[in-house]
């Protein structure tokens, strides 16, 4: 059976390829950023195990890898590859056309192929794709599909899904771990208990009783959450705690899956309405080389209002 440790192996790997390709162009501090990272990642299942067995040392190393992370972090991203000559794009441009859309494209189709059906296909008498984890290992899958096919549109070499990775990803730089560590964030407010004091001030401001003051406390409260996090994923776990199940689940019977599923959406709208979501509001800036720092922003917020008042009519009706 394909487990989620395919998608962590292989980001592990292109992180390790990138810091490779570093050293190689002696860029000291990006590698050693990435190498790092790499290392926790692949490093992951043996921090668990010796947890598991009492020892504790592992998990500290851990700790202190992540330490030495955010004092790289501030001068990773500064120094990344150029890109080729303007003539050179647009003439690659030119020839591909809308070819340059497939491989993306590919990305979320095959994510929601293996999602509907993974958990029904059997090899070998058991699951080929683990039920828990089949979207994670769907995107996985459709990441290395995409990157062939892209290679295969633009008759380059399988090398330049490892070069062009890494030049992204330089881009990028620290913006490219928000996701993942906001996301932790969310996890460690909620263990400390901050879900249940936003239950207890929310029973204290809101009407509880109200069907729709719980949808708007919830709905309002992720896109607000979320602007001041910086990413849904960290919101998630503390509102959906402290609102989410006990106000519209327990006690209005909400559907858990409309309501998860509609409140990530209304945390995707504050998403698109603060720089704190520096991988998609900031960096864009700096690939397009932008003059306005708050560009992407003003072109998103009309859009962001508009869909969350839809998410909230929707949570109210679904619910």
């Amino acid at each position: 059976m394909i487990g989620i440790d395919f998608a962590i192996d292989l980001t592990a790997l292109f992180l390790l390829v990138s810091a490779l390709l570093n050293f190689r162009d002696r860029q000291w501090r990006n590698g050693s950023f990435w190498l790092l990272l790499s290392a926790l990642f692949f490093g992951g299942d043996a921090v668990l195990a010796a947890k598991a067995h009492g020892v504790l040392w592992p998990q500290e190393l851990a700790g202190v890898g992540v330490v030495v992370l955010a004092l790289l972090a501030p001068g990773v991203g500064k120094r990344y590859p150029s890109l080729p000559p303007q003539a050179q794009r647009q003439a690659s441009a030119h020839r591909l056309g809308h070819k340059l859309f497939g491989p993306a494209l590919l990305i979320p189709a095959i994510t929601v192929l293996v999602t509907l059906i993974g958990g029904h296909l059997h090899l070998g008498g058991e699951t080929l794709f683990d039920p828990k984890r089949k979207t994670l290992i769907g995107l996985a899958l459709a990441c290395i599909i995409a990157a062939v096919a892209a290679v295969r549109a633009g008759r380059q070499r399988p090398a330049t899904m490892a070069t062009e990775g890494r030049r992204l990803l330089d881009t990028l730089g620290w913006a490219a771990l928000l996701p993942m560590t906001l996301a932790a964030l969310g996890v460690v407010l909620n263990q400390s208990g901050v879900g249940q004091d936003i239950a207890q001030a929310a029973a204290w401001i809101i009407p509880t009783q109200s069907l729709l003051a719980c949808v708007l406390a919830y709905g309002v409260g992720m896109a607000v959450f979320t602007v001041v996090m910086g990413n849904a994923f960290a919101a998630f776990p503390v509102l959906t705690a402290g609102i989410g199940l006990p106000l519209l689940v327990h006690q209005h019977g909400a559907s858990p899956a409309i309501i998860g599923s509609l409140g990530m959406l209304c945390g995707y709208c504050g998403t698109l309405l603060t720089p704190m979501a520096a991988n998609f509001n900031v960096v864009p800036v700096r690939l397009l080389e932008l003059d306005d720092n708050w560009a992407v922003i003003r072109a998103q917020w009309p859009t962001a209002v508009v869909l969350l008042a839809f998410n909230l009519v929707a949570l109210y009706v679904l619910a």
